[in-house]
C-alpha cells in the first residue's frame, strides 16, 4: 500500500484535489515511488490542493539522463533565441499573474497582495535575464604580444540541478531556472513538496513557451526518497540550493568533495536599528513589513530590532498598537494582514520558540500563542509576537525562527546597536533608519551582512543587483544579477594570434 504523508485529519467538501505529476524528456510522469504525498491548504487544511506520487531516486536519475542529452544542443542554441523562450515565458505568466497568484496563496497561505507582489518581482526577473540573452559578453583584453588578439567568453556547464524552498514558491525557482537556461544549461528542479502545484505550473509555462523537451526537467518528492541523488551524480556541473543551514551545508560539503560548483542560499536573523534621529513612522511602516509580512517566513524578515534608547519607548508604544491591529486568516480575505504558517512542522517551530523566549527571561508584550476563531481552528495560524529584554546570546536573539516572532533590545550607543547588529551567526540582511548619513555609512560599511538597506525595511531584492548573505546565510557566488547568470558559466580565455606566425617570447 502507498504510504500517504500530510494527510488532514477532517476535510471539508472541496473540489478534488489536482494530481500531479513529474516532467522529465518533456513527458509529464508518475512518479515511481510508492509514497504519496498531500498538499493542503494551510489556512484550511481540510482543503487539499494537490496529490502527487513521489519520484524515486531511479527517475531523480532518469530526469539527470534527460538533461545531459539535451544540454548540448540546448548548449548551441544562440544565446539571444534562449533569451526569446524566456520573454515568452514572462509573457505567458504575466497573463496568467492574477490565476498563479491565488494559487500561491491557497497553497502557501501568504496574503494575495504579497502573493501578486511575487509573481510581479518573478516576472520582473525574468525579464531582466531575458535580456541577459543578448548581453551574455566576454572581455577584451590587450596583449603583451603583437598580433594577438586576447578575449574571454563565458559557456553553459551542461547540467544543473536547482533545489528551491516553499516560502517563495514563484520567484525563487524563476530566479535561480531563468539564468541556468539562457546560459545554456540545462535543468533538473526539484521543488519543495508542500507546495508541488506552483512548481507544475512553473514547467507547464516554459513547456508553452517552446522550450525543448529535456532542457527543464521537474522531480517532485520528499530527500529521502531518492536521497542525494541530485547532489552527488558527477554529470551534475552545478548546484543551486535555498533552505535551511543544516541541509545546505550538507549540500556545500557533498558539492566541495567532487569539485561541483555550489551556491546555497541559507538562513537570516536580520537586525533592523532605528536610531534616536529616525522618521519613526518610516521605520515603523519597515519594521511592521520586514517582521510580520509573509508570516515571517522570508530569509530576509526583521526578526531583531534595536532601538536607540532616546526613542524606544515611543517607538514601541507605536509598534505593539499596529501590532495588535493585523487580522490574522484566510489569505484570500482582502481583509487579512497575515496568513497561516505553512504546515504543522512550522507552527511548532514558531509556538516552540515563543517558549523557549519565555524560558530564558524575555518578556512577552503581545501574541505568544494561537488566535481564537472558530473561523482559524482548521488552519496553521500563530499570532504576531513581540519580546522585549531579549538577551544578546539567547536563543530567541540568534536562531532563526522564521516565524512572525520579533526580538527587541535597547541600545545606548550607535557603537552599541551595530555591536548587537553584528553579534549573530547570520549575516544576509540588515536595516537601519536614521537621518545622520555619517552614521548610515557607519553602518553600511561596519554591517557584516550581504546587503544593507538604508531607511527600507531588510526585505526585498531586485533584479539588476546581487542577492546573498555572509557568515551564517550563504556559502559560493550571489544570486540574481550578473553574478546569478554567471554562476552558470564556465569562463574561458582565448589567446589568437592572427598573424599566423609563431612568436618566440620569454613573457611566459
Amino acid at each position: 500500500m502507498p504510504t500517504l504523508t500530510k494527510k488532514p485529519q477532517t476535510r471539508k467538501a472541496t473540489a478534488a484535489p489536482a494530481e500531479l505529476k513529474l516532467y522529465i524528456g518533456g513527458k509529464w510522469i508518475d512518479g515511481s515511488h510508492d509514497r504519496v504525498v498531500e498538499s493542503v491548504n494551510p489556512a484550511d487544511t481540510r482543503d487539499v490542493v494537490a496529490r502527487f506520487r513521489s519520484a524515486s531516486r531511479a527517475d531523480a536519475l532518469k530526469a539527470i539522463d534527460a538533461a545531459e542529452n539535451a544540454s548540448a544542443a540546448w548548449a548551441k542554441t544562440p544565446a539571444p533565441q534562449r533569451g526569446r523562450v524566456l520573454s515568452r515565458v514572462a509573457e505567458i505568466a504575466r497573463k496568467r499573474r492574477d490565476e498563479l497568484a491565488a494559487l500561491m496563496t491557497r497553497e502557501e497561505g501568504k496574503i494575495l497582495p504579497e502573493a501578486k507582489g511575487e509573481m510581479d518581482k518573478g516576472i520582473t526577473l525574468i525579464d531582466w535575464f531575458a535580456g541577459e540573452g543578448l548581453r551574455l559578453m566576454g572581455t577584451s583584453a590587450p596583449s603583451e604580444l603583437a598580433g594577438n588578439f586576447l578575449y574571454t567568453i563565458r559557456q553553459p556547464l551542461g547540467v544543473a540541478s536547482i533545489i528551491t524552498p516553499w516560502n517563495f514558491p514563484w520567484a525563487i525557482p524563476v530566479w535561480k531556472t531563468a539564468p541556468a537556461l539562457v546560459a545554456g544549461n540545462a535543468v533538473v528542479l526539484k521543488a519543495a513538496s508542500n507546495v508541488p502545484a506552483m512548481a507544475v505550473e512553473i514547467v507547464k509555462i516554459f513547456e508553452e513557451a517552446g522550450l525543448p523537451p529535456g532542457v527543464l526537467n521537474l522531480v517532485l518528492g520528499e530527500p529521502e526518497t531518492f536521497g542525494d541523488a541530485l547532489i552527488e551524480d558527477p554529470r551534475l556541473k552545478a548546484v543551486s540550493f535555498t533552505g535551511s543551514n543544516e541541509v545546505g551545508q550538507r549540500v556545500y560539503e557533498l558539492c566541495g568533495k567532487r569539485g561541483a560548483k555550489v551556491t546555497c542560499e541559507m538562513g537570516g536573523k536580520n537586525p533592523t536599528v532605528v536610531w534616536n534621529d529616525a522618521d519613526l513612522n518610516l521605520a515603523l511602516a519597515g519594521v511592521m513589513k520586514g517582521a510580520f509580512g509573509s508570516t515571517g517566513q522570508r530569509c530576509t524578515a526583521t526578526s531583531r530590532l534595536i532601538l536607540g534608547e532616546k526613542i524606544y519607548d515611543e517607538f514601541m508604544g507605536l509598534l505593539l498598537s499596529e501590532v495588535k491591529k493585523i487580522k490574522v486568516g484566510d489569505g484570500m480575505d482582502p481583509t487579512v494582514g497575515m496568513g497561516p504558517a505553512v504546515d504543522a512542522a512550522q507552527l511548532k517551530t514558531d509556538l516552540d520558540y515563543i517558549e523557549i523566549g519565555k524560558k530564558e527571561g524575555a518578556r512577552l508584550l503581545c501574541g505568544g500563542g494561537r488566535p481564537d476563531g472558530a473561523q482559524l481552528q482548521h488552519g496553521y495560524f500563530v499570532e504576531p509576537t513581540v519580546f522585549e529584554n531579549v538577551k544578546p546570546k539567547s536563543r530567541l536573539w540568534q536562531e532563526e525562527i522564521f516565524g512572525p516572532v520579533l526580538s527587541v533590545a535597547r541600545a545606548r550607543t550607535f557603537e552599541h546597536a551595530l555591536e548587537l547588529a553584528n553579534d549573530c551567526s547570520f549575516g544576509l540582511t540588515a536595516a537601519f533608519y536614521g537621518q545622520d548619513l555619517t552614521l548610515a555609512m557607519k553602518f553600511v560599511e561596519g554591517m557584516e551582512a550581504g546587503m544593507v538597506h538604508v531607511n527600507s525595511p531588510t526585505i526585498g531584492g531586485e533584479a539588476q543587483v546581487p542577492f546573498g548573505g555572509v557568515k551564517g546565510s550563504g556559502v559560493g557566488e550571489r544570486e540574481m544579477s550578473k553574478e546569478g547568470l554567471h554562476f552558470f558559466t564556465e569562463l574561458k580565455t582565448v589567446f589568437l594570434d592572427y598573424t599566423g606566425q609563431r612568436r618566440q617570447s620569454n613573457l611566459y
